[in-house]
């Protein structure tokens, strides 16, 4: 394949451009059907294709002739899989599939129990963490940006970082987290992330603008999302499903304590009262996260915990050889 073009999604188009291939990135959400894709792989002579999500992006693939491999994303895997016309799609699209890669040894073992036939296939790479704060980013400016005009020597900001779309959820802990700011003043949730579902995203808007001590902030670039996240008091996670919450592994490795919603995959890099805080509901949210705010040594314990895990268990250039030698897979495809 050497120099030839190859379609990818970031952060994973990194680690193969460092291998000397060509990628394009491509949002499978921004391409209507098949036919797009059969445009692209003619008019970029595309040599071989990497998707994350097994439907949204895997389905998009099929049939073009060109090798591919998949990323499972999380959802595929824990709600797609539910309706009967989508797994079969995505049953066949592990069939064409060279490899697939899934971030949890539970996720693998998920997609092994649907789809039988892919057993041999399916490869266990967590996702490599690597953060860079903005050295010129101001708090400060950030805080009054979103509203909240008070010393941020006196606040506990609590950062829900999420792409505006239902199954992440950012409105789960909306009502409970208000009701603790009128008894504390000082606590603020704010909810930063892109626009996803339009829709959703004024139904946010809408309840954000009436809950006291919530704020919503639009898209960041990568560099103050991280100098923001370093700031901030602890980083919050309310999805009803994740393959692998990069935000959370993030906080980890910038050292904020995170409270995460008990799901599978928060639960697979989150060990309560550990590496973080798990909680099942949004009272029992205010419980731990007052917990965390009046007990400083729970704090330092989990931060030194949740770091150590994060470099131990998540490392990027483990990602990036693994991803390199299993396009090498791909290119073995077009040489036969």
């Amino acid at each position: 394949m050497g120099q030839g073009p190859l379609c990818a999604r970031e952060p994973f188009g990194d680690h193969l451009e460092a291998a000397g291939h060509v990628c394009i990135l491509k949002d499978a959400s921004d391409l209507e059907n098949s036919s797009e894709i059969a445009k692209l792989i003619e008019a970029e002579s595309l040599e071989a294709a990497l998707a994350l999500h097994l439907y949204r992006g895997g389905r998009l693939l099929r049939g073009h002739g060109i090798p591919f491999g998949i990323i499972f994303g999380g959802t595929d895997l824990n709600e797609d899989v539910n309706h009967g016309e989508k797994k079969e799609v995505m049953g066949k699209v592990l069939e064409e599939a060279r490899f697939a890669v899934a971030f949890t040894e539970s996720m693998k073992e998920m997609a092994q129990t649907q789809w039988p036939h892919a057993r041999g296939k399916i490869y266990v790479q967590s996702q490599g963490i690597v953060t860079g704060p903005n050295s010129a980013f101001n708090w400060n400016t950030f805080l009054r940006q979103s509203g909240i005009n008070q010393s941020a020597d006196n606040l506990h900001i609590f950062l829900l970082v999420c792409g505006l779309r239902q199954v992440k959820d950012p409105l789960y802990l909306v009502d409970a987290f208000s009701e603790w700011h009128r008894e504390e003043p000082n606590v603020y949730m704010v909810i930063v992330g892109p626009e996803v579902d339009p829709v959703f995203t004024r139904e946010v808007g809408a309840r954000v603008k009436r809950a006291a001590g919530v704020r919503l902030i639009r898209e960041m670039p990568q560099g103050d999302l991280h100098a923001a996240l370093k700031n901030c008091f602890a980083v919050v996670n309310s999805s009803v499903s994740e393959g692998m919450s990069a935000a959370i592994l993030e906080a980890m490795d910038l050292e904020v304590p995170v409270l995460a919603r008990n799901i599978p995959g928060n639960a697979a890099v989150v060990k309560h009262e550990v590496t973080g805080l798990l909680f099942s509901d949004p009272q029992e949210f205010v419980q731990l996260a007052k917990r965390l705010v009046s007990d400083p040594a729970l704090e330092r314990e989990i931060v030194a915990n949740g770091r150590e895990y994060v470099r131990a268990r998540h490392s990027w250039q483990a990602e990036r050889c693994t991803y390199q030698n299993l396009i090498r897979t791909l290119e073995g495809s077009i040489q036969d």
